[in-house]
């Protein structure tokens, strides 16, 4: 396989993307969230061919899955994005030099932006609105498992910008197979930026592979600390949306770390997972208390294999600590550098875990759950960045430019 024709179209089409006004590109986001929802009957159609082929077991089905409902909220993100401000041409930083040259620092788009991604078809809206509307052209590299419904969705997309006179070069998506990943990570003068999105092992792979600048969206272990101080009340709410909202997502709970000191409390803690049926695995003093309060079969005793696990399914683990540091400790160790939180009325402890916990988002008295682009206020999301290089957390629309320096003067010369 050679896709370097592919890629030379992309680089044509992301030319025409720079002389593209902002109305355009609004009309052109709106254009295709009103073509998305007329076309819902087909997308689910495709989507079932590839919901099909899948165990409904597997944790990814839900991913896969497209429902009216979550069609219709794409739809509203698409055109939430459309109202949002261009990031293109701030000025960042300006300044006069003292022989008069003036310096400006301007956002860019990155031009040709490559995603690889697994079984989640809602991203390929995600990531082409997103790339559109920062002035990047996109190349899709979805997998085998949503590839049905990831053509049906480029078609889409593809028609509209054609209605607008815009190349559909500009959203193209690669064939589902391995060979296809391999070359756009050499793709070396065609694109810009990778951006994986997906398990550890494809994080991993894109990590050792790519001849490209990436920036990683990696797994999201998360963790819940129910500290000595947590109000209980808040603690359940929090842990069971934290872990059962959507069991499938990066931003699940994991692990609750919960002081010693609030064990006996634990059964309650834990009450409305049972009703969801999460299967907890219980370190040996968390077992104790959960034991006779908890259905025998959903309660394990846990291994060292239990943490540092993402579950993206119905299983947490429990780890029991005897004060702020080891829950710190606990974190440092097996997160992700995604998201955590810690539920306390004590400032002075919430303050500490806020300082010192290592990851993208950290949260006091809120669930995981809100980890996500829309919810940030960010339109959409073309993923949780974990790495602290260019971005990190939620990535929007800013974090999909970069910047050049404007210089203008009137002949200065230097010795």
């Amino acid at each position: 396989m050679n896709l370097n024709e592919t890629f030379e179209t992309v680089c044509r089409a992301k030319k025409q993307l720079t002389l593209t006004n902002s109305s355009t590109i609004q009309a052109v986001l709106n254009a295709i969230a009103d073509l998305t929802v007329s076309r819902t009957a087909q997308l689910l159609t495709e989507n079932q061919k590839d919901l099909d082929r899948m165990d409904p077991a597997d944790p990814k089905f839900d991913r896969l899955k497209l429902t009216e409902t979550r069609i219709a909220g794409i739809a509203a993100d698409m055109r939430n994005v459309a109202t949002l401000p261009s990031p293109l041409g701030r000025v960042l930083f300006e300044t006069v030099r003292p022989n008069g040259m003036t310096l400006k620092k301007v956002s860019v788009a990155f031009g040709v932006i490559g995603i690889i991604y697994e079984s989640r078809p809602n991203v390929s809206f995600d990531v082409f609105s997103l790339c559109f509307k920062s002035g990047n052209a996109c190349i899709l590299k979805g997998s085998h498992d949503a590839h049905q419904s990831n053509l049906a969705i480029v078609s889409i997309i593809q028609e509209v910008l054609s209605q607008y006179g815009l190349d559909p070069a500009l959203c193209t998506l690669l064939p589902p197979d391995r060979e296809a990943t391999a070359e756009l990570l050499n793709a070396t003068g065609y694109v810009d930026l990778i951006i994986p999105r997906g398990s550890a092992n494809l994080i991993n792979y894109v990590r050792e592979n790519a001849h490209i600048p990436i920036i990683e969206t990696g797994a999201g272990i998360c963790h819940t600390y129910f500290d000595l101080d947590g109000d209980l009340a808040k603690g359940a709410a929090i842990v069971n949306n934290a872990k059962t909202r959507r069991v499938s997502v990066c931003n699940a709970l994991d692990c609750l770390i919960v002081h010693e000191k609030r064990l006996p409390e634990l059964p309650a803690l834990c009450q409305k997972l049972a009703e969801h049926h999460v299967i907890i695995y219980a370190d040996l003093k968390a077992y104790t208390f959960l034991l006779e309060h908890y259905p025998a079969d959903l309660l394990k005793k846990a291994t060292s294999a239990n943490f540092g696990t993402e579950f993206l399914d119905y299983k947490m683990a429990i780890k029991t600590v005897s004060n702020l540091q080891e829950a710190l400790d606990h974190i440092a160790h097996y997160g992700s550098k995604h998201s955590e939180s810690i539920v306390s009325e004590n400032k002075q402890t919430c303050a500490a875990f806020a300082q010192s916990v290592d990851a993208a988002c950290v949260y006091t008295n809120v669930s995981t759950a809100f980890t996500d682009g829309a919810q940030f206020g960010l339109g959409a999301e073309i993923g949780i960045s974990t790495q602290k290089l260019h971005a990190r957390g939620p990535m929007g629309l800013e974090e999909l430019t970069t910047y050049k320096w404007l210089i203008t003067g009137n002949c200065q010369i230097r010795d």
